[in-house]
């Protein structure tokens, strides 16, 4: 088809994202050009060798996701996994597929293990045999086309649908905000495990009272949401894109009478205050950006390229929003509340012993958990004592109140 030729010719010489000239990875001999009568299957499997050609991560993968988004596929089949790695990410690409090695008992009596985690794989396969294999229309090998000229740019899968699952949710997803990975789904079950299993842990209104820093599109404070009816969320971000795809996606969820969604920066001077009129809460949920800064420079292009850094840089050892939210959290967590924190694994060391040279903070690092890959990821702080100021030394740097937020 002519325009096929055009996409690939346009873009196997052209210059790529940020100047990088895309044809030069790629052969000369270009691929045969499909024709109209090829099946899903057919274009799949051609358009997976351009991706493996071309050093595109997982390009059968990303060559079924995008043919089956153009399907009509929106149900995903949930399987049971060991675990994926990542490619370029240390906490794993939310769309490799890449088998994790064994999970290892942990080490103290604050390490929890790993927990086995479903999510959404095979949506190609999903289909019925007689779809994959009908002739594509004109319009289905346009868009198949079209998607996949931009995974040929590295964008990530989530960009390129527009959406993605997470914990059972259907979000909405767009550059930059940060894409949640499948890691996170763990988050998510630990603080719903606490809730079950601690009556401290629910609010005077039946539920808890939670407040997540850094909510992004809203994944996590959304899948409370829905598995908590009685819960109500606090989210911040200090990324207007974030705030408002996190309000699409609550309104697209009809939950939006049940979460609080506002722009905040927590590096700011006294950013508490502006938080205290809604609490003290019973909850505090973070996926932080938590990257050391010298990893930054070693994650894959669909990372650098496309989501935005401030999500991911936690500074020179990766600390820098995890201090201010240790520091927050005496002033908005009630007696007995919890922080729980995803967090890179060689942070849950640094975390105890930062706790541990401020007792003023009364706060306890209870519990270590590792991620399905078997690595130290997840934390959980709980606060005891009455709630309080939290001592002067104890406060990172803060930013001067008119620093951009």
């Amino acid at each position: 088809m002519e325009l096929w030729g055009g996409v690939l010719r346009a873009l196997l010489s052209g210059p790529g994202r940020r100047g990088g000239t895309l044809g030069r990875a790629f052969s000369s001999r270009r691929p045969r050009l499909p024709q109209a009568g090829w099946s899903a299957t057919e274009l799949v499997s051609r358009w997976a060798a351009v991706f493996e050609k071309r050093g595109v991560p997982e390009p059968r993968e990303s060559s079924e996701y995008i043919a089956a988004h153009v399907l009509g596929a929106k149900t995903q089949t949930i399987i049971m996994c060991a675990g994926l790695g990542g490619q370029g990410w240390p906490g794993g690409q939310c769309w490799a597929h890449r088998p994790c090695p064994p999970t290892k008992p942990g080490p103290g009596p604050l390490d929890q293990g790993s927990q086995p985690l479903t999510f959404p794989v095979g949506q190609f396969q999903s289909l019925r045999p007689a779809l994959r294999s009908k002739p594509l229309t004109p319009w289905q090998l346009r868009c198949i086309q079209e998607l996949s000229s931009r995974r040929l740019q590295r964008m990530p899968v989530q960009y390129i649908l527009g959406e993605w699952d997470f914990h059972g949710l259907s979000l909405k997803m767009a550059p930059p905000v940060f894409i949640p990975r499948p890691e996170t789904e763990e988050l998510v079950e630990w603080v719903l495990e606490e809730v079950a299993q601690n009556p401290r842990a629910v609010g005077a209104q039946g539920g808890p009272l939670i407040l997540e820093v850094g909510c992004g599109s809203g994944a996590i404070s959304l899948s409370l949401l829905s598995q908590l009816p009685q819960s109500r969320v606090i989210a911040v971000d200090k990324a207007g894109a974030a705030i408002s795809l996190a309000r699409e996606n609550a309104q697209r969820l009809q939950l939006l009478d049940r979460i609080r969604i506002a722009p905040l920066d927590v590096t700011l001077e006294d950013s508490w205050a502006h938080l205290l009129p809604w609490g003290p809460v019973d909850l505090l949920v973070s996926n932080p950006p938590y990257v050391f800064r010298q990893d930054m420079e070693q994650l894959a292009p669909e990372i650098r390229s496309y989501e935005d850094p401030a999500a991911l840089d936690g500074g020179e050892k990766g600390m820098d929003i995890i201090l201010h939210l240790l520091a927050l959290a005496p002033r908005l967590l009630k007696d007995s509340g919890s922080l729980f924190l995803e967090v890179d694994p060689r942070h849950p060391e640094l975390v105890g012993s930062w706790l541990q040279s401020q007792p003023g903070l009364s706060l306890e690092l209870v519990a270590v958990r590792r991620d399905f890959c078997g690595r130290p990821r997840f934390l959980h702080i709980r606060r005891s004592g009455p709630q309080g100021a939290c001592p002067v030394d104890a406060w990172p740097a803060p930013q001067p109140a008119g620093a951009p937020g």
